[in-house]
């Protein structure tokens, strides 16, 4: 059982990030090489079984995730830092960049329960393993989920669209208590299913909650209550759909898979950037699709300062629903 313990000040600073590539990543790992996985994820996973292709390209990473990530309490921090909150670009960046110092405690770690297969001993002080090592994470995210981002990336925002609507009805205190059976919140202290006995005291430092699809039954943190704090828990399972992965083929082969993505990525609300981030696409192209879909009369852009929000219409909604 993990215990948070929570100030006023730290619910002023908690709040309900975006999907997090990295984080997705190594669950999605976990996922692949549980025996009792949930049936949830058997579509996905059969999708991969039927790709040649894609399992060649994510081998190696898998091969990686595997030793670095092993099933277990622990896996090091350096995997899913802050900056993948930003996007897989950025958080690949981050993990290429981490500290000589901050691999060799981490590595350190992780032996003492995991020993590392002998090519990843120098991993702490060989730059260019490091990076080969990232090259394959990124190769292995492309293979084992970029593929089927759009439906991840609208399951999340589906999810952070519910959170919105809970904290407009009770604040952080509803959010917290509806996030569901992983948790129990009774102010001071969240109480969350977890795999390690744990106290963590923000200590006004808030909290970044961070939905995800792969998670399993139990939620995630990073082993370093040192960081900025993170909890990483599965989304609503109202947020989910079982055929996900074959569920909007008509509404693809009628405005493609791009614009499908872009449509269905909007959520309760959605900036140009935003999108172009859940959907993994440049900026311009997004907001490209997106005014095709404005002139098609199944979205709406309006400036607000220095942004553009972007927001389904009745008609973009209800062409949305009926592909699901």
């Amino acid at each position: 059982m993990l215990r948070l313990h929570f100030t006023e000040s730290d619910l002023a600073r908690t709040f309900v990030g975006t999907i997090d590539p990295l984080w997705e990543m190594v669950l999605s790992g976990f996922r692949l090489r549980e025996r009792d996985r949930l049936p949830i994820f058997e579509p996905w996973v059969r999708r991969l079984r039927t790709d040649q292709r894609a399992r060649e390209r994510m081998a190696p990473g898998a091969t990686v995730l595997a030793a670095l990530a092993p099933t277990g309490p622990y896996f090091p921090d350096f995997l899913t830092p802050p900056e993948s909150g930003e996007g897989l670009s950025e958080g690949l960046a981050a993990l290429s960049a981490t500290p000589r110092r901050e691999l060799a405690t981490q590595l350190g770690q992780l032996e003492v329960a995991s020993p590392l297969p002998g090519w990843l001993t120098g991993l702490a002080a060989d730059r260019r393993l490091l990076a080969r090592v990232t090259g394959a994470l990124g190769s292995y995210y492309e293979a084992a989920i970029g593929s089927g981002s759009d439906l991840v990336q609208s399951a999340v925002a589906a999810d952070r669209a519910l959170r919105a609507q809970q904290f407009l009805a009770g604040g952080i205190d509803a959010v917290l208590s509806a996030i569901g059976p992983v948790v129990r919140w009774r102010y001071p202290v969240l109480e969350v299913r977890h795999d390690v006995d744990q106290d963590l005291y923000l200590r006004g430092r808030g909290l970044r909650l961070v939905p995800s699809f792969f998670c399993g039954t139990t939620a995630c943190t990073l082993a370093d209550p040192a960081l900025s704090p993170v909890l990483v828990y599965p989304i609503d399972p109202s947020c989910r759909w079982t055929d996900a992965l074959t569920s909007r083929e008509p509404l693809r082969a009628l405005i493609g898979s791009t614009r499908t993505a872009v449509l269905a990525a909007i959520g309760s609300g959605a900036t140009t950037t935003e999108l172009a981030r859940r959907v993994g696409t440049s900026t311009a192209s997004a907001s490209r699709h997106a005014s095709v879909l404005r002139s098609c009369g199944l979205l709406t852009s309006r400036r607000d300062g220095a942004v553009v929000v972007h927001n389904l219409t009745a008609l973009g909604q209800a062409l949305l629903e009926h592909a699901r």
